[in-house]
């Protein structure tokens, strides 16, 4: 098996930058929105060395925070540099991580590529290990980023393998695993581009509530797409969802108590936390 990172330069278009060896992609830790939560990002340092790849998918700073974010971007990128699990280390930003501007002057995660090295993905890369291709869609702020968006996943989908996972920080509209408990707060255009590209699956956050709601979730299937968001909890542990490509399952981590689905389903099962 091989394991391929394509770069993307600033007008999208793909380079091969490294192609190292590696195995079969089997567990995967789904973990988002950790806000700049040190005993969280500690946690996800110890967990790291147990699975393939660790997915952080958007939203490590905290615009929020009185630290300046700055100096979150440092700690966040020694932080990156400790967690080594046995593949890949697969980072998108999300709406927090926009500290500057790109080169079309729209608003983007300029410091997230100090944390590429061998073994991390980050925003307009795309990873292939073994008969999966990973692809880490940036958070776009503007016209110029979401048209270099949707040329990434053209030129994607011809390379995609036997499964193909897209890391994207916002859930689409209409989707449950959007519902903050009032209402559905999904991304529109996302559903357009799950139709015509159809993922197996689609890794997001940014909306911190619905699996912890009774109407919300934290699995969602789309057609032939399943689309994940673990939500945002307090204390040390964040939210996380496992997934188990060889034993065929997800399974979400919370406070709450867990829940596990079959990947093999035709829709997610009656929630059972509540």
């Amino acid at each position: 098996m091989k394991y391929h990172t394509y770069s993307r330069n600033a007008r999208g278009c793909p380079d091969n930058a490294c192609s190292v060896a590696a195995t079969l992609l089997v567990r995967i830790l789904l973990v988002s929105d950790l806000h700049y939560a040190l005993p969280q990002l500690d946690w996800v340092v110890r967990a790291a060395p147990s699975f393939d790849v660790v997915v952080l998918a958007g939203d490590h700073l905290d615009v929020s925070s009185p630290v300046p974010l700055d100096a979150q971007s440092v700690v966040l990128l020694r932080y990156f540099s400790l967690m080594k699990p046995s593949q890949a280390l697969v980072l998108a930003s999300g709406n927090h991580d926009l500290t500057g501007a790109d080169a079309q002057g729209e608003r983007a995660a300029v410091w997230l590529p100090k944390s590429r090295r061998p073994g991390v993905a980050i925003d307009g890369d795309s990873v292939v290990l073994g008969d999966t291709l990973v692809t880490v869609c940036p958070w776009w702020d503007g016209p110029q980023g979401k048209a270099a968006l949707e040329r990434q996943l053209a030129e994607e989908a011809p390379r995609r393998a036997a499964r193909w996972i897209w890391i994207y920080h916002w859930p689409p509209a209409g989707s449950p695993t959007c519902w903050t408990g009032r209402r559905d707060y999904g991304d529109v255009d996302l559903g357009a581009w799950i139709a015509r590209y159809r993922p197996e699956f689609v890794l997001a956050g940014h909306v911190h509530e619905p699996p912890f709601t009774p109407k919300g979730a934290w699995a969602d299937r789309i057609g032939g797409t399943w689309v994940f968001n673990a939500g945002k909890q307090i204390g040390p542990v964040p939210a996380h969802i496992v997934i188990d490509l060889e034993a065929g399952t997800a399974t979400w981590h919370s406070i709450m108590g867990d829940e596990t689905l079959a990947l093999a389903a035709a829709a997610a099962p009656p929630r059972t936390v509540f």
